[in-house]
This record gives structure tokens, C-alpha cells and sequence, in this order.
């Protein structure tokens, strides 16, 4: 169970992982290969789930909204009506009450983000 969970097979792996296995020697029956592929179909969804969850390390991004809006007020002239950025994010670990982070953007820092980001896009690509 533990190799197919960590693979995540799809129904036509685990056929040939099952049939390898009751093929080897010293390996498993082929009623014991049934009820493994029945236990697996059943609960494929929720093993996943738990590895995964099971696999992070800290807080995950629940959810995300943003918005644009104009600044109404200012304490200099030149930032009325200035477009900002309004993110706010959801962040938790499942089954525990999740915390909440807003951040305003202006367009400088949306252009400065939007750059980190690319760069981070072509590091994982590298990798």
C-alpha cells in the first residue's frame, strides 16, 4: 500500500503493480491483489489527502480575492485617485481556523511583484 499511495496510481497502475506482485516470489495472493485494488479504488481520494496534508510543513493559501481601487484619501494630493491593489488571502492548515492577510498594492509594488514572481516561474522551470 505504501508504494502505491506514494505514487498515486491510477487504476491501470495498480492493475500492473498487482499483477507484478502476485507474479514475484514470496509476493501476494491474487485475492489478497482484489481486496488491495478494492481498498485502493475506495479510498484513493482520501489517502492523497492525507499524504498531503500530512507532507506540509506550515500554513497553506486557502483562498485569495482581490480587487482594484481608487484612493478617496491621502495625506499627499497626488496619491488621490492612484490605483491600488487590494489583496486579501486566507491562510490555514485544514481543520484548524484560518488567519487572514490583507495587503494594498500600488502600481509600483504590483510591477515589483509580478517580477519576483517571474523570477521564481523561471528558477522552478530550471529546476
Amino acid at each position: 500500500l505504501q508504494s502505491i499511495a506514494s505514487a498515486d496510481m491510477d487504476l491501470n497502475q495498480l492493475e500492473a503493480f498487482l499483477t507484478a506482485q502476485t507474479k514475484k516470489q514470496g509476493g501476494i495472493t491474487a485475492d489478497q491483489a482484489a481486496v488491495i485494488a478494492k481498498f485502493w479504488k475506495n479510498h484513493r481520494v482520501k489517502i492523497h489527502e492525507s499524504l498531503i496534508n500530512q507532507s506540509r510543513w506550515d500554513n497553506v493559501l486557502k483562498n485569495m480575492n482581490w480587487r482594484v481601487d481608487l484612493k478617496s484619501q491621502s495625506r499627499h494630493i497626488d496619491q488621490i485617485n492612484a490605483p491600488v491593489a487590494i489583496v486579501e488571502m486566507e491562510l490555514g492548515k485544514n481543520g484548524q481556523e484560518s488567519e487572514f492577510l490583507c495587503l494594498e498594492f500600488d502600481e509600483a509594488k504590483v510591477s515589483q511583484m509580478l517580477k519576483k514572481l517571474s523570477e521564481i516561474e523561471e528558477s522552478m522551470t530550471l529546476l
